[in-house]
């Protein structure tokens, strides 16, 4: 089972010295990967669905994912996740290659289609155009990473006659992994990514999700050279030893914790207290 740690760029981690810190104690210990969390904007005042409020601070995912690559040796750096459809994909995948070539091979990208209308707005990005979007941005930031001459004709974007170097150090690029609970997310993995990620689930919520994906397995059409779907989820609450083997049991590979802890120190201790258990598994 690999072990990561969600949310080093976010909340009381929002200043170069306390993520150094926590990147620092995960890096020399037991954690396989380090996650951002992304949202561009937040709605204000707060209202469903927006996820926190609005002055909770959240430092940009390339920029925090840059830092930890220049701070850390060992974890793969994962963005957990990008709201791709928000993004412009041939200049993602410029900032991206360099995550990747600046951590000689450590990027994992991440990514999702959002669920905050208002931000969708406040971007200028039409909402109910999300989903096409993000399916299609893997497929130009795929072309760019792995086509020696890139070409790509597409509902919103088209490449040719041009070039991106360097190209990402990960052969045939970094792994994508998608993140998204409905059937729709699901699918998307299957048919665009090498993993899929679930977010804030019990271990009865992520039984469900992987029968769900079992399910659509037999009504997409996979391509053999994304692999085997890898299986990531971030727990909700408080995760024992009894449930990350319930998890393991289920086919989930990689376990991705959030701390529950205010401050840094709380921070700190939860880090050491996976070290000392979960990081054995």
């Amino acid at each position: 089972m690999k072990i990561g740690y969600f949310g080093f760029n976010n909340g009381p981690l929002g200043n170069p010295e306390d993520m150094r810190r926590i990147l620092s104690a995960l890096d020399s210990g037991g954690f396989e990967s380090a996650w951002t969390g992304e949202h561009v904007v937040l709605v204000d005042p707060q209202e469903a669905p927006s996820p926190v409020p609005p002055e909770f601070p959240m430092v940009d995912t390339v920029a925090a994912l840059a830092f930890a690559a220049g701070v850390t040796e060992n974890l793969m750096l994962g963005s957990g996740i990008i709201l791709l459809a928000q993004r412009n994909p041939v200049v993602l995948a410029k900032e991206l290659t360099g995550i990747d070539v600046l951590s000689n091979g450590r990027l994992i990208f991440g990514v999702g289609v959002g669920y905050v209308k208002h931000e969708f707005d406040t971007i200028g990005v039409p909402y109910e155009e999300r989903g096409p979007r993000t399916s299609e941005h893997i497929e130009v930031i795929r072309a760019l990473w792995s086509q020696d001459k890139p070409v790509f004709d597409g509902r919103f974007t088209t490449i040719g006659g041009i070039q991106q170097k360097p190209m990402p150090v990960q052969k045939p690029h970094p792994p994508i992994v998608v993140g998204g609970m409905s059937v729709a997310g699901h699918r998307r993995a299957l048919e665009h990514a090498n993993g899929w990620y679930g977010f804030a689930l019990s271990v009865e919520d992520a039984e469900q999700a992987l029968q769900s994906i079992d399910r659509e397995r037999d009504r997409v059409d996979r391509p053999a050279s994304l692999g085997e779907l890898e299986i990531s989820v971030t727990p909700r609450g408080v995760v024992s030893m009894d449930d990350a083997k319930r998890f393991a049991d289920l086919g989930v590979e990689r376990l991705i914790l959030m701390p529950g802890a205010p401050d840094l120190d709380g921070i700190l201790r939860f880090i050491e207290e996976c070290d000392r258990n979960l990081t054995s598994l």
